[in-house]
Order: structure tokens, then sequence, then C-alpha cells
């Protein structure tokens, strides 16, 4: 029941949020569109416009073009829970836009956020 809350949850209202955490460290709204793109495949025009648009967070997840095959690689806690650990798909999927942003907020750089492979 807790889940379904935050699966209808505008993701116009969370969207400033997770930009507000991001600047309240010193970071930009544009590293936090880079991370969101990173994990979805949204393109910053696309984003720009869902930003604003009524859509669920569960549409906006579900919707998503190019869900990065890297994102598994996010493991940590988000309010006390492993992402590795989540068992529900799409909740998996919104703790680790949680677990990105706040890695921006505590100063990571971009490169360790977006899981790049150091190059060979």
């Amino acid at each position: 029941m807790q889940n379904e809350k935050v699966y209808r949850m505008n993701f116009s209202k969370i969207y400033p949020l997770l930009v507000a955490k991001a600047e309240k460290k010193g970071r930009t709204r544009a590293e936090v569109d880079e991370v969101i793109s990173w994990l979805t495949g949204y393109r910053p025009e696309e984003l720009e416009e869902l930003r604003t648009a009524e859509i669920s967070c569960e549409e906006f997840f579900r919707n998503a073009p190019h869900p990065n095959e890297n994102r598994t690689l996010i493991t940590g806690t988000v309010c006390g829970v492993r992402v590795e650990e989540i068992k529900e798909p799409l909740m998996r999927e919104i703790r680790y836009l949680d677990k990105l942003v706040d890695e921006l907020a505590r100063g990571k750089t971009m490169e360790k956020i977006l899981r790049k492979q150091p190059e060979k």
C-alpha cells in the first residue's frame, strides 16, 4: 500500500525536491538532470517536458526509454534500506534515483556517480 502511494506521486512534485537536495549542497540542476538522464535514458528536452508534466513516478520509470544497464552497480542504503536488496523492481528504480542524488549531494564526482569504468 505504501509503495502505491509513492508510485502515484507526480514526478513534477518530486523533481524540485531532488534539485533542492543537490543545490543545498552546492550542486546544480544540470547535474541532477545528467544523473536522471543517465539512469533513465530520457534526453534533456524530454526531461524538461516531464519535469512539469502530470506524470506519475510509475509512468516516469516504466516509460524510461533506455534504463542504463549499469544501474545495477548502484549499491548502498537509502533511508536505511539497501537498494540492491529491494525486491520490487519499480521501487528499486525509484531508490536508485534517490541514491544517485544522495551521492551527488555528498560531493561524489560525476564519474563515480555515473559508474563510469576506467578506460584501459
